[in-house]
């Protein structure tokens, strides 16, 4: 039987926590580092150590890359769930994840025309080891804590600002790498920082994790079982679930437009938006941090915030609903921008508009990702866990290849511009319709979670034990 470690308290929450916060921290210090430069890399010119792609050609593949990477969670979660547990899952993901990143920095004149399959390769690695760890990972953070635990959606917002450290860092480090000392080199950075996290994990896991993810959570959870065999899921649980079905497919709302920021944006970021600070030209893959760098600014006052309200703190899916308003906020500064800057293939806007956009965006996922995370954690029923958390990051995989076919329209030259503003109004559109949605759908939803979300949460087996015969009783 799992058992929470004894390592004791930091800031209030287990020390587990920040060794979970520092292994995710440098695996997103990779991928975003590595996202970051993805696209423009794909489309630089050859001569320049890129493979000179057409845009709707970088786009496209970035689409389908991305997805995968959301997809492989699913798989990866049952592994962990049946077979290897977290622990083991989380090691191999890393392993793949490195291995991945340092296949991707090979240079070119080592690989005698086979530049793009090796290429290839090294993003299928990256798929594999991602699906193995990310869901894992995330699910470990609500294992530290028992149910009813009102730690909990803090925790999250903390271990959330670890995955935005990395991702503020990566971008800046392995961009300026790229632009300085060539392409390969910022997939080498990448790599090197997954490489720490995996040390970190093998070096302090046990001393801070105890025997959390050790064990295999479908095995664990049978062997508490009185009958010890897998038994049907009772009408709460079902209820529950069906809530995570119906949060996350909505995430691929926000996701769709939030995700346009490693494909489009960047690209717009490239072409469209004059970059001159002074005497020195920003470089285009440092936008991609301004997101993880308002997390890190936002993320403690939106606890607060939440706090503060207490009682009147808006339920999960009221958070969601404003999450989607906050991601049409974020198109419509393009919007703006575009009106009040001219069009034409020489557009050069503000930077200040990109990070406007950035803005609202963050303040967007701030209001979904962290209370997603915490919302499958809550709900789902112990033996599907993994899995589950998986689920959640299946629809962030549709959500991701949708942005890329929809980014695909941009084009090339004058067109761009003009196709850049369709794709901004319907995204906007689209975002706000859904919020509309959400918000008229939360008391159901929070009707189907049984008292797992507020101040009357059940805290022992008695209080769910309770709430079972109490659902019997209504069908009858």
């Amino acid at each position: 039987m799992s058992s929470l470690p004894k390592a004791g308290d930091f800031l209030g929450h287990p020390k587990g926590l920040f060794l979970l916060f520092g292994t995710e921290m440098w695996e997103r210090f990779g991928y975003y580092g590595m996202r970051a430069i993805l696209v423009l890399y794909l489309v630089a010119l050859v001569q320049e150590g890129g493979f000179g792609w057409s845009n709707a050609d970088a786009l496209s593949l970035y689409g389908t890359f991305t997805m995968a990477v959301y997809i492989t969670p699913l798989l990866g979660g049952w592994l962990a769930d049946n077979v290897l547990g977290q622990r083991k899952a989380i090691i191999l993901g890393g392993l793949l994840m490195a291995a991945g990143h340092f296949t991707m920095g090979i240079p070119h004149s080592y690989l005698a025309g086979q530049e793009e399959n090796v290429f290839y390769l090294g993003l299928t690695l990256l798929c594999l080891g991602n699906g193995l760890f990310k869901p894992n990972i995330s699910t470990m953070v609500g294992d530290l804590y028992k149910e009813g635990d009102q730690r909990r959606d803090g925790a999250f917002t903390i271990f959330y600002m670890g995955i935005n450290l990395g991702g503020a860092l990566g971008p800046l480090i392995a961009g300026y790498a790229a632009a300085s000392m060539g392409w390969q080199w910022g997939f080498v950075v990448a790599g090197i920082g997954m490489v720490i996290s995996v040390l970190m994990q093998l070096a302090l896991s046990n001393k801070y994790l105890g025997d959390i993810g050790v064990v295999p959570s479908a095995k664990l959870s049978q062997a508490q079982s009185e009958s010890n065999t897998k038994e049907p899921l009772t009408k709460v649980e079902t209820d529950r679930i069906k809530v995570i079905f119906t949060m996350s497919v909505f995430s691929i709302i926000f996701w769709m437009g939030f995700e346009q920021a490693g494909g489009l944006m960047n690209l717009f970021a490239n072409d469209y938006t004059n970059r001159m600070l002074f005497d020195f030209e920003v470089p285009a893959s440092w936008f991609q941090s301004l997101n993880s760098i308002f997390i890190i600014v936002f993320a403690p006052l939106v606890a607060i915030i939440w706090l503060k309200l207490d009682k009147r703190e808006p339920n999960s899916p009221v958070k969601f609903a404003i999450a989607l308003i906050f991601l049409a906020l974020g198109f419509i500064t393009m919007i703006l921008a575009l009106m009040t800057q001219g069009q034409g293939d020489n557009l050069q806007i503000s930077m200040m508009w990109l990070v406007l956009f950035y803005l609202f965006h963050t303040l967007g996922e701030l209001c979904l990702s962290p209370i997603g995370l915490s919302m499958v954690s809550k709900l789902a029923p112990l033996r599907l866990a993994s899995m589950l958390m998986g689920i959640w990051f299946l629809c962030t995989a549709v959500a991701n290849k949708i942005a890329g076919f929809v980014g695909s329209f941009l084009g090339e030259g004058e067109a761009a511009v003009e196709n850049a503003m369709g794709i901004f109004i319907g995204l906007g559109a689209t975002a706000i319709i859904s919020a509309v949605i959400m918000y008229l759908l939360s008391d159901k939803l929070v009707k189907w979670m049984h008292g797992a979300e507020g101040q009357h949460a059940p805290h022992t087996q008695e209080h769910i034990l309770a709430e079972e015969l109490e659902v019997t009783a209504e069908k009858q």
